[in-house]
Formats: C-alpha cells, structure tokens, sequence
C-alpha cells in the first residue's frame, strides 16, 4: 500500500471519545469515576505527614484525567474500592480529597482572574493606540509605525483571549469546580452504578448547597479584608 494512502486512511480515522465516556462512566446524568485501591498510600501520598496530607500524585492525574473526559455538565463520584482502610482513613480521604480539589480550584480562579485583568488592560490598550493612529494620521510614516505596532499587538492578543486563550481557561475552571464538588463513596467491590432519580436529586440538592456556603464563606473573607 503506498504511503500516501495509508496516510488518508490514519487522516480519515474517526474516534469515538464521547460514547466512550458516556458508556464507561456516565449514568442517569452523574460521572461515576471508580478508581481501585490496596492501601492507604495508593490515595494519600507515601511523603505526606499526619496533620499535612496530600493527594498522591498519581491517584491525583487520574482522578483528573478521567474527569475530563466525561460531559462538562455531569456532577462527580469518586468510588474508591478496597477493603483495606480504616474508618478515620476514610475520613481522611475525603477531607483531602476536597480540600486539594478546592486548593486546585483557588489557583485556576487566580489565573483566570489574571488573564481578566490582562484582557482589560489590552482592550484599553487598542482603544488608545487606536486613538492615536487617528490622531496621528497626518505625522510622517515612522512615528505611526509604533502606534501601528502597538494596535496590532493588542489586536492580537485580545483574539488570542476571546478565542483560545479564554476558552481554555472556562474549561480549566468548570473542570476544577467540578473537582471540588466531587462525591466520594467507598466500597469493597465494584459494582456498575445504577442511580436512581432521587439519588440524582440528592446529589444535585448537596452540590448546591456546598456551592452556596462557598459563596458564603468567600463574601465573607472579602469583607474581613476590608476592615
């Protein structure tokens, strides 16, 4: 077979990501990732100290490489099967699992926050060097070069914002916030989930209510900032 049409044929190939996740991890509307353990380290990280623990690595690109595959608009449940942790193991999973996520989440509204700023910064600056370009139309070539410059860079960058830049940045962040909301149950074998419509309301009802107290949580850290 010549080259060229083995390339076409790899060229016309077709994946199948969506049923895929849709099949293997999504149920009634809610992701469920389940994820097998045999120790405690397996979630925990080996270096951690009691008081001060983190997620391990591993089990952390996991949990998020799974995650992202599945529909942005389902919620997360994290099933961890083992029958080889305690019951304060288990607490302690779930407390770091959450605050990790919640710690991944502060850092992706940080960087969003700058690229905010960034993008009002760039618009203000193609208005002005817009501005001066019109003002400065009569001036000899050499001076408006560096108006032209300066409004074609911002140009550049304010697309580079509304269409990729900003794009990756909405989904790193509803990623995270999804990661943050995340359900851990945990069980000793492996069962395909069949949630149920109230199951699914539950869920819905809790996620809620644990998005409002953040909410809560963050005015109110706003206000004692400005006292």
């Amino acid at each position: 077979m010549k080259r060229q049409k083995i390339l076409r044929l790899f060229e016309s190939r077709r994946g199948h990501l969506e049923y895929r996740a849709k099949r293997d991890y999504v149920r009634n509307g809610i992701a469920s990732i389940p994820c097998r353990i045999f120790s405690f380290t397996d979630v925990i990280s080996p270096y951690s100290v009691k008081g001060y623990e983190t997620l391990n690595p591993d089990f952390l690109d996991y949990v998020k490489t799974t995650a992202d595959v599945t529909p942005p608009d389902c919620p997360l449940v994290l099933n961890i099967i083992g029958n080889c942790l305690s019951p304060d193991e288990k607490k302690t999973i779930e407390k770091i699992v959450r605050d990790d996520f919640s710690y991944d989440l502060g850092l992706a509204e940080m960087h969003e926050h700058r690229h905010t700023r960034i993008f009002a910064f760039m618009f203000l600056g193609l208005v002005l060097s817009g501005i001066l370009l019109w003002l400065t139309e009569a001036l000899a070539e050499e001076p408006r070069e560096v108006f032209f410059i300066l409004f074609w860079f911002m140009g550049e960058s304010l697309c580079d914002y509304i269409f990729l830049t900003g794009h990756d940045l909405r989904r790193e962040r509803r990623l995270a916030g999804r990661l943050a909301s995340i359900k851990v149950v945990f069980s000793e074998t492996y069962e395909d989930p069949d949630y149920t419509d109230s199951e699914v309301e539950k869920l819905y009802s809790e996620i809620e209510q644990d998005v409002n107290e953040t909410i809560q949580e963050d005015n109110l850290y706003q206000k004692e900032e400005t006292l």
